[in-house]
């Protein structure tokens, strides 16, 4: 049972993580949990691009506003946060 959450979790880290990716334009293999988006290149217009793309891949409802990020219940300030987030609803949509 460890093991297949073990998995799941790594495969969720690893689709976020894709996708963060393709809107930064790069590898995956360069995108460290610890960077930011801004970091990474992606502009809002990229974050909520990124974030329909979560919805679709994952099949979830992100809380996330664009008009005011700031105020969103999605934590987006780095690669890890947001795989953290997006654990999160998975396990509870799907849970």
């Amino acid at each position: 049972m460890e093991q297949d959450l073990m998995t799941k979790d790594t495969a969720i880290a690893d689709k976020v993580i894709a996708i963060i990716a393709e809107q930064a334009m790069r590898d995956p293999a360069e995108v460290a949990r610890g960077d930011s988006l801004q970091d990474l290149g992606i502009d809002s217009l990229g974050v909520v691009e990124c974030i329909f793309q979560i919805e679709e891949g994952f099949d979830v409802t992100v809380p996330f506003n664009a008009n005011n990020p700031e105020e969103s219940a999605f934590d987006i300030s780095t690669v890890g946060s947001v795989i953290a987030e997006v654990e999160k609803l998975v396990a509870h949509q799907h849970g």
